[in-house]
């Protein structure tokens, strides 16, 4: 079997790669403040929120890809509105596969964000407050730092979730070549053609050594952070 990468290939690979960074440095901020909502506040709907973010993980993804072409395509409220103010399109192009692959990463990054934030003793806050340090203190060198394991957890899974995506990329902005055409749809792509097995083979490896390499990335900086890292209050 030719293992041989075409220039179509490495096209495919290097937007993949293009559409899961960005995907992942977009959700980052936002899935971080998700976390720390979820895991730290109490208030009425919480529970509401947290089924919100996590409905990604449970609905098809051609939901969520419909969703978003309604509210993100020509004539959608924030579509139409992006269009008109700055001359933004997100439909058909590789910045609305990085939308889908974010939003669909989003629950796997807030869910190991959340559970390393809870796992911060706030003892240790309340013991900095005590010695005068400030709110942003107190985040910057205890809470942020012993948040890390799960931070670095939550960006290599979402970059994982992201290599893999299908469902909602291929309804939001279809199969372009060159333009959104990711590891999943240039498989699924080369189902349809007759004696293209080779093709899918090359990107299915090629997908599974991303994502596996992703996960083992993620464990290795999970423990180094949790080994190496330790708060400085003052």
């Amino acid at each position: 079997m030719d293992f041989t990468l075409s220039p179509q290939d490495w096209t495919v690979i290097g937007l993949s790669l293009k559409v899961s960074l960005v995907a992942v440095a977009v959700m980052l901020p936002i899935a971080f403040a998700l976390a720390w909502i979820l895991a730290r506040w109490r208030f009425p709907g919480k529970l509401l929120l947290d089924a919100l973010v996590h409905l990604p993980l449970v609905v098809p993804p051609v939901v969520t890809g419909w969703l978003l072409l309604l509210l993100f395509g020509i004539n959608g409220p924030i579509g139409s509105r992006l269009d008109q103010w700055f001359g933004v399109t997100l439909l058909f192009r590789w910045t609305g596969a990085a939308l889908a692959a974010a939003i669909m990463a989003m629950p796997l990054m807030v869910r190991a964000m959340r559970l390393s934030i809870e796992s911060v003793d706030q003892r240790l806050e309340q013991a900095a407050q005590t010695l005068g340090a400030s709110s942003l203190r107190r985040f910057l060198s205890i809470s942020l730092p012993l948040s890390l394991p799960g931070i670095f957890a939550g960006v290599m899974l979402g970059f994982a979730r992201s290599i893999g995506e299908f469902g909602a990329t291929i309804t939001f902005v279809s199969d372009i070549p060159g333009e959104t055409r990711t590891l999943p749809i240039a498989i699924y792509a080369a189902l349809q053609v007759p004696g293209a097995e080779a093709a899918v083979s090359r990107f299915a490896i090629i997908s599974v050594l991303l994502s596996l390499g992703a996960l083992l990335i993620s464990e290795l900086l999970a423990r180094r952070a949790t080994q190496g890292r330790m708060p400085h209050v003052l």
